[in-house]
């Protein structure tokens, strides 16, 4: 266990990191932080240029998990090259509590402290994890070269906003009544039909009803959701929905050379959204639109391209 700064070393591929969390942290919100320690992933060596890797809410430190199509020997992060850090986002127990993708970045920057990584190469980030990227590169400018934000704005948008205030007042009410894992199961099934886009869903799911009164789209969302009852704790869930909802990044303060990257059928991350952040940043790179069935999934389901987006960041000039 880390607790104290140290110089940067070599670690195992997949190295588990936990530093422990300073006491004296306050969020945005004045709440301090439940976690005993910030938990963190190295792959290869960090003496090489580091990039730290983040990704949507129910991802974590775990990169080879939940992206290895973009981690890995030989991959757009190639972890031959780079150092790779990989994290879990506060709070790591089933806790509610108010923080920010900016309160997240300050958390990293704590942890990259105690790594004795003064500054970043890159930070490659999709969905949340792109947010907390700007948050980052927004709050210490001198700590990062460049940054790739895939499917993220400086700001929410507002029917997304509103899509998460529902999913949040469904499992605040199962809660209530005892049911939390029917209420999360709920509110995944409602977010699975904003990742995704209207005309792949056409596409997947073209039948009607049965004679149980279910649909086969019906089948795969409750399938979804009751899955995302054993990843996913109502409470912690609750507190990282409504982070997403206090993101507010001044573009402005951004000197990192950014890679953006949108799909025109996101509907959490709009493309007019990320173009509006195009416009206001001092040093935008490239802005790429990924063309895609999957709307805000595209970072997932579209490897091919993202990876391409992917090494343009790190090894474009």
């Amino acid at each position: 266990m880390l607790a104290l700064k140290q110089e940067p070393r070599a670690r195992a591929r997949g190295e588990d990191v936990f530093i422990d969390a300073p006491r004296d942290f306050r969020c945005e919100s004045g709440d301090t932080l439940p976690d005993a320690h910030l938990r963190l992933r190295v792959f290869g060596d960090l003496c090489r240029p580091v990039v730290v890797v983040a990704g949507g809410i129910s991802s974590g430190r775990c990169l080879d998990a939940w992206w290895g199509d973009q981690v890995g020997d030989g991959a757009a992060i190639d972890v031959t090259r780079y150092g790779a850090i990989g994290f879990d986002f506060s709070p790591t127990e089933d806790q509610r509590m108010r923080l920010s993708p900016l309160d997240q970045a300050r958390l990293v920057a704590i942890a990259l402290d105690a790594l004795g990584v003064e500054r970043v190469f890159a930070w490659v980030g999709a969905s949340y994890g792109a947010m907390v990227g700007l948050a980052f590169a927004a709050e210490a400018p001198e700590r990062i070269e460049r940054l790739c934000a895939i499917s993220a704005a400086h700001k929410p948008a507002a029917l997304a906003r509103g899509w998460r205030g529902v999913q949040r007042r469904v499992v605040e009410f199962a809660l209530a009544q005892g049911a939390a894992e029917e209420g999360l199961s709920l509110a995944r099934q409602l977010a699975m039909i904003t990742y995704r886009s209207a005309e792949e869903f056409d596409e997947r799911f073209p039948g009607g009803v049965g004679a149980d009164g279910r649909s086969e789209l019906d089948r795969y969302l409750v399938s979804r959701g009751d899955a995302y009852v054993g990843a996913m704790a109502p409470l912690r869930w609750l507190s990282l929905s409504e982070s997403i909802d206090r993101l507010d990044v001044d573009p402005a303060r951004i000197r990192a050379a950014v890679t953006l990257a949108a799909c025109p059928t996101d509907q959490i991350a709009p493309i007019a959204s990320i173009q509006d952040l195009s416009r206001r940043l001092p040093n935008l790179r490239a802005l790429h639109e990924v063309p895609s069935l999957y709307g805000h999934d595209a970072f997932l389901k579209e490897p091919a391209q993202v990876a391409a987006i992917i090494t343009s960041c790190l090894e474009g000039a």
